[in-house]
């Protein structure tokens, strides 16, 4: 699996215009992004997520979770760490994320303008 890129999200990602967001928080689809391609630990999220503040992706990583979406392992032996992957529900989330993705990009210039209006 290669590593998350930095640069991965664009940097008005996420914007009020992204028409994905769970309970309102506007880090869960890029998370969900993050771990499209398996399981990965903290540090790899914090690598695209360089933006978001380490308390707010935990906040986002822990509803994750709790709405069945992240699954978190923690594995003590040979060294502790902790990783997170998407379960089958979360993994179901991935195509109407790219669909609701893809609208959001053919009619961005639309919604900009309907915010500015």
């Amino acid at each position: 699996m290669e590593p998350l890129r930095p640069d991965m999200f664009d940097e008005i990602c996420p914007s009020s215009l992204n028409p994905i967001r769970f309970g309102g928080d506007k880090w869960a689809g890029l998370v969900i992004r993050c771990l499209e391609d398996g399981p990965r630990r903290y540090s790899e999220l914090r690598v695209p997520l360089h933006r978001v503040t380490p308390k707010v992706l935990t906040q986002s990583l822990r509803s994750l979770e709790r709405d069945g979406l992240v699954r978190r392992t923690e594995y003590a032996v040979p060294v502790r760490r902790v990783v997170y992957e998407l379960t089958p529900l979360g993994r179901s989330m991935l195509e109407p994320m790219r669909i609701a993705c893809e609208w959001a990009a053919d009619h961005w210039d639309e919604l900009l303008d309907a915010r500015e209006a």
